[in-house]
């Protein structure tokens, strides 16, 4: 069977970026499970297993459009000190819960601190990066009825 919208993917992967850094991997761990054309996994990636079969391994790079996009200027701000009062002590790389300019919840990471305040950045840790995957595909399936209730259920909530 090969991988089409609706089949169940599991796959065993290695991200790492440009300079060969490993990001994220599942080795030693049991393999990623999606299904496939429901936005699971960055863009790029689902395009190029489209197709593939059981045993197929691949090497994929995604350039940041298809990956977590590019980097928002507008997703970098300057906070004042009192935006993070009953916190101590405030440093680069601690992540925060913020309210977005339309009051929904997002994630922040201090990039600054300064007298002139404490810069966040909104943007999703891998913006702006080019992403390398090593792929291996375990298993295409067709889904069963709770597949479509579990994938369609998480499509929903985002």
């Amino acid at each position: 069977m090969k991988i089409q919208d609706k089949s169940i993917v599991s796959i065993h992967y290695k991200l790492t970026d440009e300079e060969g850094i490993v990001i994220d991997s599942s080795e030693g761990q049991e393999p990623l499970v999606y299904m496939q054309g429901t936005k699971s996994i960055v863009p790029g990636l689902e395009n190029e297993l489209a197709g593939k079969s059981v045993g197929a391994k691949l090497q994929v790079t995604v350039q940041p459009e298809d990956g977590y996009g590019p980097v928002n200027p507008q997703l970098i701000r300057t906070a004042k000190p009192e935006a993070f009062n009953g916190i101590d002590d405030v440093k680069p790389g601690m992540t925060f819960t913020a309210k977005g300019p339309e009051g929904q919840v997002q994630q922040v990471i201090v990039e600054e601190v300064s007298e002139a305040g404490i810069k966040v950045n909104a943007n999703h840790p891998l913006a702006g990066k080019v992403l390398q995957f090593d792929i291996a595909v375990e298993e295409v399936r067709a889904p069963t009825p709770e597949d479509l209730d579990e994938f369609t259920k998480s499509i929903d909530e985002v």
